[in-house]
Parts: C-alpha cells; structure tokens; sequence
C-alpha cells in the first residue's frame, strides 16, 4: 500500500545526518506497516522493538540511555548483530515507555548517523518529548489521492495529477470519492475493499459487509482504548464527545457545519470548560479535529482571531463517520442521498489538514458562512465553499468576495469545475488536495 509520507521518510533516509523520526497518528493508521514493510524494503535491516506488546522492552533503557548502551542491549536481547550503517530501528508504541523517548535527544546528538524511527498513538499525550531532537511526521488514514492509488487504475491516476475536468474523468474519480466516503482511509478497511473483486452483485454485497464489520470493530476498539489511557480525563466524557460529534454533524444535511454544542455532548454539561479536557485528549489521539469560525475580516495569523472556545469538531475518518451514523453503501452512492454536506465538508477537512498545520478555519458573518479559509504559501487568504451537489450557486461566498475582495476564491462541488477565471475557480470536490495547485497562480 502506498502512502504518500514516504517520500519524506525517504528524504529523511538519504540525508547525511539525520534526527530520530517520530511518527504520530491515531491508532491502526499504518505507521507500523509503512514503517517495517514499505520504509524497511529500503534497507538492509530492520529492527523493530514494540513497547506495547513487549512491555520487559523497558528494561533495555533502565540503566542507561547512551545510545551504545541501548544497541548494546538490544543486540543482546534479540541475540542479533546490528549493522548500524544499514539498519532501520524502530521503537513502536514508544508511549508506553518514556524512558525510551527521553532516549531520542541522546541519539540525536549523540549517533545521527544512525536510522531511528519511534511511532505510536498516544503521542499527544506524553508527559515530555524531547522538542526539537525529533522530526516530527504525522500519518492520517489514506488520502483520497492514496485511495486512488489503491484503487490500480494508473491512467485515472495520471489524469487526477493533471486535475483533468473532462467529463469522463469526473465520472470515474467522482465515483471512486463516493466508494471513498464509504470505505474511508482506514489501511485495513481499504486493503479489504480493493482485495476482493467486485465485478458481480454477490462479491460487492460481500465487500460491503465486510468492510461495515470491519468499520465497527475499529470503532470498538477506540472505545476501549478510553479507559486504558483516559489518565486524569474522565473516559465517560471522552466516550461522549466522541459520540456526539457524529450525531451533531449528521444535523447538517444541506447546510454547514455549526459549532460544536457542548450541551448536546453529554449531561449536565453547558460550557467548554467542562469538556475541555475530553476534546483535547481526543484532538492529541489524532480522533477529532478542529475547525475555529473567524468573525468579520480574516487577516494572518488567524490563530489570533480565534476564540479558543468556539469552533466545528471534525471525525478524522469519513468511512468511520458514515458507519457511526448508518449510512449504507447505496445511501453514499445514490445521488439524492449522497450530497450530504457534512460528509463533504469533513472530507475537505481532513484533505485540508494534510497541506496545513492545524486547526483549519472557516469564516462567519450574520448568517453568511464559508466553509474554510486557505493560507496559500504567500500569505495570501482564500476562501473556500465546499457545495456537495450539483447546484454550485454560492451566496456566502459572494458575500464574502464582495466585502473583502480577495485575490481568488474557490468553490468545490460535485460538478467537473472549471479554471476559466483564476479569480473564481470551480474544483470538483475530489480536487481538494490541490488547492496550493492552483490558487495564488495569478
């Protein structure tokens, strides 16, 4: 399966000298996989200790965290010879032993000749790492694009890269985003997907089945990760606010998102601070995400303009999202039902958060409302409707263009687009990966 992070894996590879990776992400996103199997065909060797499920793996950093000590003790463990020049270690689930992070600033300044690389789940929620002694990376469930990729169809790849608007190719990549909302980018969930064929009814029934069984047991499984690693934050809130925000977005069929409503959340709650705990731990799990409304003139940094208590939570998986509110296969796939804004607009999300740091934002003004405001790598500001049908009228935006003027504005829909006009441009929603493609090109 190809991700698109290894790429700067490979970067990180072949640069002179290097700092120990730590791969963050939320739980069964691939970073194991990406790291053993496709980063590791790479090298001549692979190492890979896991904290999680060889806890003793602890003891290799209790008397030392020299670097030529823990190889030491690695070799001696594994009963193995470690070819440092040619290896790639791994620490997995690294956040069930902090001495084995505190250990990574003594590798980077010690041995960054060596290939270390640390992953895990729970990154966010670590007591300490050594800041500026790692390079940082993050892996999300597949992209649409590495859906795409999964999906062996080299020719509808090549025409994606050229953001073609002709109407076949908008027949096949529209279809493939709506397999997409379905199936989401979960590795597993995916790999089944494409796995079986599905040229007959009976196979695709089978495929769909196994993909909701398999959707379900992932959801499961978050759930009990609450209470083993709630800490100090009550798993019952947790529980809730996970929840709730598929039952809030679910609300906005035609419409966008709003604000999150913490009274909806859970019982007796009617405020952020009772809940800020909840949400923080499940935005540090990489589950959730944020989008913060800006009122009135959006000017950079927009982080300034936001309210720390306002803001649109997003699910970080569409496929998972459906499965929590029971959209069926033929529900995602039929046109009248399909256009649900929300499932459209946490798509954008999510492709949003792959090209920027976050959170994203969005734009508010009376009962106007633009989805998301893009920063363009000049420092422009660009704002973005998302339209997840065919009607692509957009009154927000213009009132948007009419009361700022900004350089361009884009809208995303379920049309083939057009580029005509630089300043106004039309994408098809698949297309959202492409936004730094083709904005501020005027």
């Amino acid at each position: 399966m190809k991700r698109k992070l290894l790429d700067q894996l490979l970067a990180w590879k072949n640069a002179p000298q290097r700092k120990p990776v730590l791969l963050d992400g939320a739980r069964q996103t691939g970073k194991s996989y990406l790291l053993e199997k496709i980063l590791g065909e790479h090298f001549a060797q692979v190492v890979r200790i896991d904290f999680l499920e060889q806890p003793s793996m602890a003891e290799l950093f209790k008397d030392s965290l020299n670097p030529d000590d823990i190889l030491a003790n690695l070799e001696l463990v594994l009963n193995i010879k470690i070819d440092v020049a040619n290896a790639l270690i791994i620490f997995d689930e690294i956040g069930e032993c902090q001495a084995a992070v505190n250990s990574l600033k003594f590798f980077a300044e010690q041995k960054p000749q060596i290939y270390l690389c640390a992953s895990g789940s729970n990154i966010g929620l670590l007591a300490s790492f050594p800041v500026g002694k790692v390079e940082f990376l993050e892996l999300h469930p597949l992209s649409y694009e590495e859906f795409l990729w999964a999906a062996n169809q080299p020719a509808l790849v090549a025409a994606f890269n050229e953001m073609a608007l002709s109407k076949v190719v908008h027949q096949k990549l529209f279809s493939l985003l709506l397999d997409y909302y379905f199936v989401g980018g979960m590795p597993e969930v995916v790999n089944t997907w494409f796995a079986m064929p599905g040229s007959d009814n009976d196979s695709l029934v089978e495929r769909i089945e196994r993909v909701s069984q398999l959707q379900k047991t992932l959801l499961a499984g978050y759930e009990l990760d609450f209470g083993k690693y709630a800490g100090k934050v009550s798993a019952n809130q947790i529980s809730a606010v996970f929840n709730a925000v598929p039952k809030q977005l679910a609300k906005f069929v035609d419409d966008s998102v709003k604000r999150f409503k913490f009274k909806e959340a859970a019982q007796n709650v009617n405020r952020y601070q009772q809940l800020a705990g909840p949400i923080d731990w499940l935005v540090k799990c990489k589950l959730l995400s944020k989008c913060h409304p800006i009122e009135g003139r959006p000017t950079l940094p927009l982080q300034v303009l936001a309210k720390e208590n306002l803001f649109k939570l997003f699910f970080f998986d569409v496929g998972l999202l459906g499965s929590k509110v029971g959209i069926s296969y033929q529900q995602q796939r039929d046109q009248g039902l399909a256009y649900k804004g929300y499932i459209a607009e946490n798509f954008v999300q999510n492709e949003l958060r792959l090209q920027q740091s976050e959170p994203t934002y969005s734009w508010e003004y009376a009962r106007s409302e633009v989805e998301f405001l893009y920063r363009t790598a000049n420092g422009q500001i660009i704002p973005v409707e998302v339209k997840s049908g065919k009607r692509t009228r957009a009154k927000s935006l213009g009132v948007y263009v009419d009361r700022y003027t900004p350089s361009q504005s884009v809208k995303l829909v379920g049309t083939t687009g057009s580029l005509d006009d630089p300043t106004a441009i039309v994408l098809p929603l698949y297309y959202a990966s492409k936004l730094g493609k083709v904005t501020c090109t005027i």
